[in-house]
């Protein structure tokens, strides 16, 4: 019996029908069954990835005319070799006769492909892989959770700690290698970033690297895309998700103002833009989707431009990865369906928790306040918050139930802003938001709620459980225990029930245990209390937070 060592090629007989896909797999499982007794060893060459890693086929094929319109390709992945659900995922050009298709298996044990195109070098290759399960530090993709919250495909709590440095990729190796430096030991785990090179303020230094072929400034060949400065920007990608740190894709955005002419390209370049990046990155398991940042500003696009590119990145990105858009001035209808949670820009909204809490109620998603303003000394209002008041804003969001975004805006003589081009962080958040982020983490998995959002929005947690007292700027010497009465049927608390209470210094970054316990009472109709009438002693200073354990025996 003569053996197909090639059994990514299956040719179909004269004169009978093609076979089905079905058929194909069949058929090419078992060429690898018999390879495997003719040839001993092969059994081990099947390639190995992880799940949620990244199975990259490579192809060779024709570099003639433009490769990047005339030869589109795909490949439909399946699992174990049955009649479960197909994946399709788009191929892509990569320069030098090289096409490749990129899969991120979502589910551990034996895969199959086939290829499918117009092109012959290209058509009906298949073959096996194995994915094995994730290493320690692979949680998967992030999605929504609990309505609000975020968690990774495999449950673990994601709790939204993010930053901004929009042109980081465009500047020199020494100072991306610097800024991924600085991420590694920050309390960050998202960045928000451009694809498109950024010209503004503090940054109107050209990049080393275009998205497109051509000649800088403006003269493009918007149908050739450049492979290299896509290689470069998934390295970066892939330096984050090996940091643990989310890469928030902005896909478009108005700091351009036609110096380049990225952000006035034609329908047509624009929608076939986003499906090369689509092809190219989804299969990273760290990247979000921004549709654009400051949509608003963005003159030469209309509400209807960014409606179909919502459309396009969530019905092509085969692994649903989050989603969202930020604006300037004007928000987006964020409860669009292809949104998955509100990308905000309102540093007003999280003075107050009452406040934050509102676009929970309109939008019914998460809500992450990507924009609030920065710390710095920059001569504009929106970059020359304080410390402290940065800080205070990230307590009002968390205890709202809403998730908000760092910034820093320093003049430095070299025009090094971490808001653009990253480097170094000089201001005194960073260790305060640390703080803020191993109290995230010590908080209970399905998310942080607003207790008593009409009345007493100070109050977030999880009712009956765990709470958050924020105190803000006031600077009490004592705070008298009491409890909201949950809504009848909302996890009563009741006569006896004991917990335990701590001190947060938000801002000096201490912890003090209240000696003793906590047990309840009620007083009102609105509140239980302890049963004594104790009182929390505080130090008078403001930015302190109480935290509140129900005590289990």
């Amino acid at each position: 019996m003569q053996i197909n060592p090639r059994c990514d090629q299956l040719p179909d007989s004269p004169g009978a029908a093609p076979y089905s896909p079905r058929s194909r797999r069949i058929l090419s499982f078992l060429c690898v069954v018999l390879s495997v007794f003719a040839s001993p060893g092969l059994a081990n060459s099947q390639p190995t990835v992880e799940q949620w890693g990244i199975f990259d086929l490579t192809l060779k094929g024709p570099t003639n005319g433009n490769p990047f319109l005339n030869a589109p390709f795909s490949a439909q992945f399946t699992f174990d070799y049955a009649d479960s659900a197909a994946t399709d995922v788009a191929g892509f050009y990569d320069g030098d006769g090289v096409y490749r298709v990129r899969f991120m298996p979502p589910t551990p044990g034996p895969w199959h492909y086939v290829t499918r195109s117009r092109i012959s070098e290209l058509d009906h290759k298949s073959g096996q892989f194995t994915v094995a399960k994730p290493s320690s530090q692979n949680h998967g993709p992030v999605h929504v959770t609990n309505t609000f919250h975020f968690a990774y495909a495999d449950g673990k709590p994601f709790k939204q700690l993010g930053t901004t440095c929009y042109a980081w990729i465009h500047q020199t190796s020494a100072l991306e290698e610097q800024t991924l430096k600085t991420l590694a030991s920050s309390p960050f785990n998202k960045i928000r970033f451009c694809i498109f090179p950024k010209r503004y303020d503090w940054n109107t230094n050209e990049p080393l690297l275009y998205p497109f072929e051509g000649t800088p400034p403006r003269d493009w060949d918007f149908s050739r895309f450049n492979p290299k400065f896509f290689h470069h920007l998934e390295k970066r990608i892939a330096d984050l998700r090996d940091l643990g740190i989310e890469a928030d894709l902005i896909l478009f955005h108005p700091y351009d103002e036609g110096h380049w002419g990225f952000d006035r390209m034609t329908s047509a370049q624009d929608d076939r833009y986003l499906r090369y990046v689509l092809s190219r990155l989804a299969a990273y398991r760290n990247v979000w989707w921004s549709l654009a940042n400051e949509y608003d500003f963005m003159k030469e696009k209309r509400d209807e431009d960014f409606e179909r590119f919502g459309q396009i990145v969530s019905t092509s990105d085969p692994y649903h990865h989050l989603l969202s858009i930020h604006n300037g001035k004007q928000l987006f209808n964020h409860t669009r369906p292809w949104i998955t949670h509100a990308s905000i820009q309102n540093g007003s909204a999280v003075e107050d928790p009452a406040r934050a809490v509102l676009y929970r109620d309109a939008y019914r998603k998460p809500v992450v306040f990507d924009e609030v303003k920065y710390e710095g000394n920059i001569p504009k209002r929106w970059g020359n918050l304080s410390a402290e008041e940065l800080v205070f804003r990230f307590w009002q969001g968390t205890i709202a139930g809403t998730y908000v975004g760092h910034g820093e805006t320093y003049l430095h003589p070299s025009d090094i802003l971490w808001w653009s081009k990253g480097g170094v962080l000089r201001g005194q958040s960073p260790p305060r938001l640390t703080f803020l982020r191993q109290v995230l983490e010590d908080s209970p998995v399905e998310g942080i709620e607003p207790i008593d959002k009409w009345q007493n929005p100070e109050y977030g947690g999880q009712r009956g459980k765990y709470y958050l007292v924020y105190l803000g700027k006031s600077q009490p010497t004592s705070w008298e225990f009491k409890l909201p009465r949950p809504p009848q049927g909302k996890s009563a608390l009741e006569d006896g029930m004991k917990f335990t209470a701590e001190v947060l210094d938000t801002w000096h970054m201490t912890v003090t245990a209240v000696p003793e316990f906590f047990t309840l009472k009620k007083k009102t109709d609105y509140f239980y209390g302890d049963i004594n009438d104790r009182k929390i002693e505080l130090p008078g200073r403001p930015y302190i937070a109480i935290r509140i354990k129900r005590f289990e025996q």
